[in-house]
């Protein structure tokens, strides 16, 4: 982090230092607003222009006990005047609103850095839930950190004192005083926020009034205490321009799909089942009905899948989303998906397992889930976003290449994606490529010389017709059972059945002829080659940067198509002397590019339901360069 001092005017002397980037936490109770504040934050510091990106942290139980460790939520953002690719390492500011939320967070502030603690918190009580044998802002432990022990609940009590509000409704607002303190010590403008207030609560002027209040007590505190002298300035970031949005990866996951299904000039039929960290897909789509989309909560996972391969035998596109348990749940109908060779889109929004796991905690241990995680040979196309915005390009693609290839297709998000935020680039919708459908025209006529519809005929690509039901002369079989080639009626005949295998898999390769060649940034030869997949990407590509600016030979390439894979993947990993496999998992790629490609890689696994951190990835580089 980087800074030069300048001088500021204002009621009193305060240094203004300029930062190129400033990564910041708020933490707390699951009751305290955090998520709220925290988009608040990020939206005002997008308005601004910085690049920004998130990381919020929601805790796995409902409702678990206030000012517990289990009960803690927190957000992450990193903002800089340069492009960046993830929610920082390193903590500069923490804002605690409990010791739960302190003894949780502490290790990621760094030496020196901003710790913001709400002291009216930290009663014997409070400690004692948090597990603290004693005070931390009285025993010295604290002392590496520029500690500012606030008193939040009463300040925050005062500023709305004469509005009758009971001590619980005045206690909700106290999110929004600790965001108008980090808005002053950072330089941000009040107003977007301040304008949110106003639409979100102008049926309850005593609420709107009381959030407005503490908002700006929250800032004056700032402005006016002696214990604060210096603030800080993050300047807006040199973006390519154009029209840009703050997106979540589950937010452009909706829009990609309804994208998809407006060029290709079908409906979207979306059925599902809520899971964590998937629902937000259901939440937005349930929303745009306006665009023919038409959603379905499912009983259970099983029926949302069926209802997707139902929707895509009726001719429209049929998609699904959940969790790593629910893919386990909808496994045999995707193996009918594959069977009956129809497009259907499935979202693997993956979190840490197994089982339950970590519901709320990124993960990316699905990989071999989604590749062989059925009965039988099963082959479908898995395909990877490497960010949140990258959510959009990915569905859109998914829909694409089912459609294209009559084949069901694996999206494999995660945690860290879907909930992060980074801004988006809208694009001109001409722009996005047709996604073209072509259902038979009806067969007419009968008797011996009529034409008769053949089912599983195939195209050069190996991929069959996509008849919809009611079309005259197009009547033929759907089911599990093994067909016969063309004709599609049933068989059991040996030679058909594994004449149809390998033609469901040559299917599936084919694919790769239609995918981008694999890119890499870096030296196209040198030492090492980093290479990941999904999530891992931005800190992947922060510390191939950082290892480059060092004088070290070392690419990185992230792989988007994972089933099948780029046609050029194995001349790129034997331009390198070593490979380095950075996975949120026990080494799934890794697995797979040793096994296919007989390459001696070298893997990085973490499973703590968190992701890498830049500063992990650069000390395994220089380890395996070592």
């Amino acid at each position: 982090m980087s800074a030069t001092t300048t001088a500021a005017a204002g009621p009193r002397d305060v240094r203004v230092e300029e930062l190129q980037s400033a990564t910041i936490r708020l933490a707390g109770d699951s009751g305290d607003g955090m998520q709220l504040a925290g988009t608040q934050f990020t939206n005002t510091s997008a308005i601004l222009g910085n690049d920004i990106s998130t990381f919020p942290d929601f805790p796995a139980e409902i409702r678990a006990p206030a000012g517990t460790l289990a009960g803690v939520s927190g957000f992450q953002i990193h903002f800089s005047s340069e492009d960046i690719h993830t929610p920082g390492d390193q903590l500069n500011a923490l804002v605690a609103m409990n010791p739960a939320a302190l003894k949780m967070n502490i290790k990621d502030l760094e030496k020196g850095g901003i710790l913001i603690v709400n002291k009216d918190a930290f009663g014997t009580g409070d400690l004692h839930k948090a597990g603290y044998k004693a005070n931390p802002l009285e025993d010295g432990s604290l002392r590496e950190y520029r500690l500012f022990a606030i008193p939040i609940t009463t300040l925050n009590r005062e500023a709305v004192a004469d509005l009758k509000l009971s001590p619980r409704e005045a206690d909700r607002c106290k999110n929004f005083f600790a965001l108008g303190l980090i808005y002053w010590l950072y330089e941000r403008s009040m107003d977007t926020t301040l304008k949110w207030i106003k639409d979100k609560f102008h049926k309850n002027l005593a609420v709107m009034e009381a959030n407005s209040r503490t908002l700006k007590a929250g800032y004056n505190y700032g402005e006016t205490t002696e214990s604060m002298p210096v603030h800080y300035r993050v300047n807006r970031a040199q973006i390519k321009p154009g029209r840009y949005r703050k997106i979540t990866g589950n937010e452009a996951i909706a829009i990609g799909l309804v994208a998809a299904a407006e060029r290709a000039r079908i409906p979207l039929v979306y059925c599902s089942y809520p899971i964590t960290p998937a629902s937000d897909i259901l939440h937005q789509l349930a929303e745009m009905k306006k665009f023919g989309v038409r959603t379905f909560q499912a009983e259970d996972e099983i029926a949302a899948m069926g209802a997707a391969i139902g929707a895509s035998f009726g001719g429209t596109l049929g998609v699904t989303a959940t969790s790593g348990p629910g893919i386990c749940l909808k496994s045999e109908a995707i193996g009918l998906a594959v069977i009956t060779e129809l497009p259907v889109v499935i979202v693997d929004v993956q979190r840490g397992g197994p089982s339950t796991g970590l519901p709320t905690k990124t993960e990316q241990a699905d990989l071999l889930q989604a590749m062989y995680g059925r009965n039988g040979e099963c082959p479908a196309a898995v395909l990877a976003p490497a960010s949140p915005a990258d959510c959009f390009n990915m569905v859109f693609e998914a829909v694409r290449l089912a459609i294209s290839f009559m084949t069901p297709v694996f999206l494999l998000s995660d945690g860290y994606i879907a909930n992060g935020a980074e801004p988006w680039p809208i694009p001109d919708v001409n722009s996005l490529p047709e996604i073209k459908v072509m259902h038979p025209a009806p067969l007419l006529g009968n008797g011996e010389g009529a034409q008769k519809f053949l089912p599983y005929k195939r195209d050069s690509r190996l991929v069959r017709p996509w008849a919809t039901p009611g079309t005259p002369g197009l009547e033929h079989r759907i089911g599990g059972l093994e067909k016969e080639d063309v004709t599609g009626n049933v068989s059991y005949d040996p030679a058909n059945h594994e004449h149809m295998i390998r033609t469901r898999a040559q299917k599936i390769a084919n694919i790769a002829n239609e995918i981008p060649l694999l890119e890499v940034a870096g030296p196209e030869q040198g030492d090492l080659l980093v290479i990941g997949w999904g999530g891992t990407y931005g800190s992947i590509t922060t510390a191939a940067e950082r290892a480059r600016r060092k004088g070290l030979k070392v690419a990185h390439a992230h792989l988007r198509y994972l089933n099948p894979f780029p046609r050029n993947l194995e001349q790129v990993l034997r331009s390198y002397k070593k490979v380095l496999v950075p996975e949120l998992n026990c080494g799934q790629l890794n697995t797979l590019l040793r096994a296919q490609f007989l390459v001696d890689t070298v893997g990085l696994n973490k499973i703590q339901g968190k992701p890498f951190l830049v500063s992990e990835i650069e000390a395994k580089i220089e380890e395996v360069l070592r």
